[in-house]
């Protein structure tokens, strides 16, 4: 196989498709990328060697769109570019596998699990892993057993780059973010507030189909000011502990690449744990030399790029082993250092 032709969905600008194509443009491998929009007013127009515009995941003809694209452009892989789209396209994987063309997607059971933080939470208790106490709210009258504060509350399915992602200090707090969250939503989770601001890690953990992993790679976060800050607040309660500000990332990753052997092993343990066959971004906090997972994304995420800047590319590999049957992958020999992040700007 010369030229490996790979789509890519929803490639706006800071999407996790754009992410994507980033990686891809990094690899080695000869590559042909159709990247796809449900606008024409999009970065994928900028970045895809071809650009196809799309209906909404939503829509009845979306799948039929994307069969079709992947029929006239000899696809061999499609990486799902945006959460909505990776739900559809692994409800129909049989479709796509039928004719031949590789997900770059996790299993639909970790799908299930990991997209649902109320699934997760469940998960990461029931094996050992140390997480935030988590509560279901579904009615006002949920909030009355929550006393120890803060809680971030956010939605349980959904909330990707942290939106609706609220910090709860007081009962008065609780109450009216609570409301507002289940005017949007059936149901939310109220979770416990751990570490500070300089304690946050997001960890990339690689496994191949045969469910072996390939290796991790662990970015400090810096999410105290700039681009890594969706929400910061002064605290106001008296733990001290956790720090001047409250803060909870936004799903614009930069900071330092870093070597830590706990937070290795337990990432890597988590993914063995799920079965994982694919990507997973565990996002979690290290607090009195323990890891606390919040959040894990089964898929490819906003830090895919710098990781492959490192020298670690999560697409490259997983192309090697999907669709050139590769296997038998050696641990990565990537680089250690800061990766930060800015602003670019494309007229279309």
């Amino acid at each position: 196989m010369n030229v490996i032709n790979v789509l890519v969905t929803g490639c706006g600008g800071g999407s996790i498709g754009e992410q994507v194509i980033k990686c891809l443009r990094l690899s080695k491998l000869e590559l042909y990328v159709t990247a796809t929009d449900v606008t024409n007013v999009s970065k994928g127009k900028v970045d895809g060697d071809a650009f196809v515009l799309v209906p909404f995941a939503s829509s009845s003809d979306y799948i039929t769109t994307l069969l079709d694209i992947c029929y006239s452009k000899n696809v061999h892989a499609v990486v799902p570019g945006s959460e909505v789209e990776l739900k559809v396209i692994s409800e129909n994987r049989k479709k796509f596998e039928e004719k031949g063309i590789k997900l770059l997607i996790n299993s639909e059971s970790i799908l299930e699990i990991c997209l649902d933080k109320n699934l997760t939470s469940k998960f990461l208790n029931s094996n050992g892993f140390f997480t935030p106490r988590s509560y279901e709210v579904r009615n006002i009258n949920d909030l009355k057993k929550l006393v120890d504060f803060p809680y971030v509350l956010k939605p349980s399915i959904g909330g990707g780059g942290s939106v609706n992602t609220l910090i709860a200090q007081s009962k008065n707090e609780l109450e009216l973010f609570g409301n507002f969250l289940l005017e949007q939503y059936s149901s939310f989770i109220a979770q416990e507030y751990v570490g500070d601001g300089d304690s946050e890690y997001t960890v990339g953990v690689l496994s191949d189909k045969d469910k072996n992993i390939v290796d991790s790679i662990i970015l400090k976060r810096n999410i105290l000011s700039g681009l890594g800050s969706k929400l910061k607040v002064k605290n106001k309660t008296e733990r001290l502990n956790l720090g001047n500000y409250l803060v909870i990332s936004s799903g614009i990753s930069q900071g330092e690449i870093v070597k830590n052997e706990l937070i290795k092993t337990t990432c890597e343990k988590l993914a063995i744990a799920l079965k994982s066959v694919g990507p997973l971004n565990v996002q979690c906090r290290l607090v009195d030399n323990k890891v606390y997972i919040f959040e894990i994304n089964p898929r490819f995420s906003g830090t895919s790029p710098m990781r492959a800047l490192a020298g670690f590319n999560e697409l490259e590999i997983t192309l090697r082993n999907k669709v050139l049957n590769e296997s038998n992958f050696s641990r990565v020999s990537y680089k250690l250092g800061h990766v930060v992040r800015g602003l670019s700007e494309f007229f279309i």
